[in-house]
């Protein structure tokens, strides 16, 4: 965006007639045109950056195939036409730099049995380029940026509540780190482009020009087998970079769902919908319907309905609660102490590594997402006995599923459904949003509340006064007896009924 509007104002004073000429006076003559210049190119450079970090991020996390396979292909689109629109963007400068890129890509045009006569005349010298070239050159440096919105609602296309934007601090740094990169080191314009000379010392953008000096070594054919060959292993790597197991997607049990939409509105990826029913019940008019070719299988949708009704194959509500009660049976046969902590973890976040969560008095319970884990599994593992729940999620901006924290923290602290039960003493429990990388903070946090449930011994180690009851009580000295054997046959005589609210 800031690239976008900083070129939107620099073209204010461009001229085709004068390419060169019309840059040199930008950086003389305008004020803050230099300033101007220096952030429109940075904050190109940085989206190219930007990108290539959130392809590698993409790739290691395996979010590649399947359901993610258009938003792959449409991102290994979106890198290639960001990367034209940079290389028209240097041409357009049409110095010493923008010269050579012009000569290299005409040189690879005239691969292409469709013109007439090789492009690459067109830069031999003999006369200077047309202005239709460097037109040409504008109109796309121009509309391609303004085509870009459309490529970009393809790529998000699949998911829901897209984060376009990074959070406000990042921001509003990014924004005074491009300022002051502009200010501090202002952009040197390179000689202009003579075809006649021999270019000297070219100045080579990284972002950019990287492939220059390819360009140099190689042949025109070596060069486009080598494009093509990057270009086609990028996208289809929906086709071998995949994991062994099929997804297990979610389905729904018409028989329990309520119609309520809360799966609906928390699928991350829009892979549910609220259909008529085909069978009528009083239950509800709609029901919840799963598209399987948009299903990741998340599971996030199973924490999200109150009658677990919904979620992936072995991975509903039901079947976590049937998998809690067999961990506790496994590790608790004779009963919880009520001083550990059962952490609750995400495989594909800081329980990768489970031996960094290795603490004395706390337990780890693999899980799918955080998100995924219905508050019931909580509820259970306190009431029977566990001394405290410690859920960890990924952070919000990095979770394998997306949203996952953002649910786990909207159920276990503001109320959203399946919220944890208020009947739960909410000190037992806790949550954490950290990375693996950050397993200092992960201790700490563990410690710090493995601390706090300690404090919170159970009711018969609270007052052990209670144990005393217990004891046989001792002969009661012969004045009393005869009173005593009154109570008692008085006791016995009268029917006493207590009531309880259930």
């Amino acid at each position: 965006m800031v690239s976008l509007a900083s070129g939107l104002v620099l073209f204010l004073w461009y001229h085709i007639a004068d390419p060169h000429g019309s840059v040199l006076a930008i950086q003389q003559s305008v004020p803050g045109g230099s300033w101007l210049r220096s952030l429109h190119r940075y904050s190109a450079d940085l989206a190219v950056f930007a990108i290539a970090a959130h392809l590698v991020r993409k790739l290691l996390q395996g979010h590649t195939w399947g359901p993610r396979a258009l938003a792959w292909i449409s991102g290994v689109v979106l890198l290639l036409v960001t990367l034209f629109c940079g290389w028209t963007g240097l041409v357009m400068v049409w110095d010493v730099q923008g010269q050579e890129i012009a000569i290299a890509g005409a040189r690879l045009l005239d691969l292409l049995p469709i013109f007439s006569e090789p492009i690459s005349r067109s830069f031999s010298g003999e006369v200077p380029p047309a202005s239709s070239f460097f037109f040409m050159t504008l109109f796309l440096h121009v509309a391609l940026p303004l085509g870009l919105g459309a490529l970009l609602w393809l790529h998000v296309s699949r998911v829901s509540r897209p984060a376009l934007l990074p959070p406000r601090p990042m921001i509003r740094f990014l924004l005074a780190a491009l300022g002051g990169a502009a200010l501090i080191a202002p952009l040197d314009l390179p000689p202009a482009a003579d075809l006649l000379a021999l270019p000297g010392i070219v100045p080579t953008d990284l972002f950019y020009a990287f492939w220059l000096p390819l360009a140099r070594a190689l042949s025109p054919g070596a060069q486009a087998a080598l494009w093509l060959g990057l270009v086609a292993l990028l996208a289809t790597a929906p086709w071998w970079w995949r994991p062994l197991r099929a997804i297990s997607v979610s389905s729904v049990d018409e028989s329990h769902c309520t119609g309520c939409t809360h799966c609906y509105q928390d699928c991350p990826y829009e892979a549910i919908a609220m259909v008529p029913r085909t069978v009528l019940s009083q239950t509800s008019l709609l029901v919840a319907r799963v598209d399987p070719d948009r299903c990741i299988g998340c599971g996030i949708c199973a924490a999200s309905c109150p009658p677990m009704g919904v979620g992936p194959e072995h991975r509903d509500g039901r079947d976590q609660l049937a998998a809690a009660r067999a961990y506790l049976d496994r590790r608790h046969p004779q009963g919880a102490t009520g001083r550990e902590v059962v952490l609750i973890a995400c495989r594909n976040g800081a329980a990768a590594p489970p031996e960094t969560l290795a603490l004395p008095g706390v337990e780890l319970y693999p899980s799918g997402c955080s998100g995924s884990v219905h508050t019931s599994v909580v509820e259970l593992l306190i009431r029977r006995g566990v001394g405290g729940v410690f859920v960890l999620s990924c952070p919000p901006r990095n979770c394998y599923f997306r949203e996952g924290p953002k649910w786990l923290e909207a159920r276990l602290e503001h109320g959203r459904d399946a919220a944890l039960h208020p009947r739960v003493d909410r000190r037992r429990v806790a949550f954490a949003s950290l990375s693996a990388n950050e397993s200092r903070a992960i201790h700490a946090a563990l410690l710090a509340f493995h601390k706090s449930v300690a404090a919170l011994a159970p009711e018969r180690e609270e007052q052990p006064e209670l144990e005393l009851l217990c004891e046989p009580p001792a002969d009661p000295a012969p004045a009393d007896l005869a009173a005593t054997v009154a109570l008692a046959e008085a006791d016995e005589a009268a029917e006493i009924v207590e009531v309880r609210p259930v």
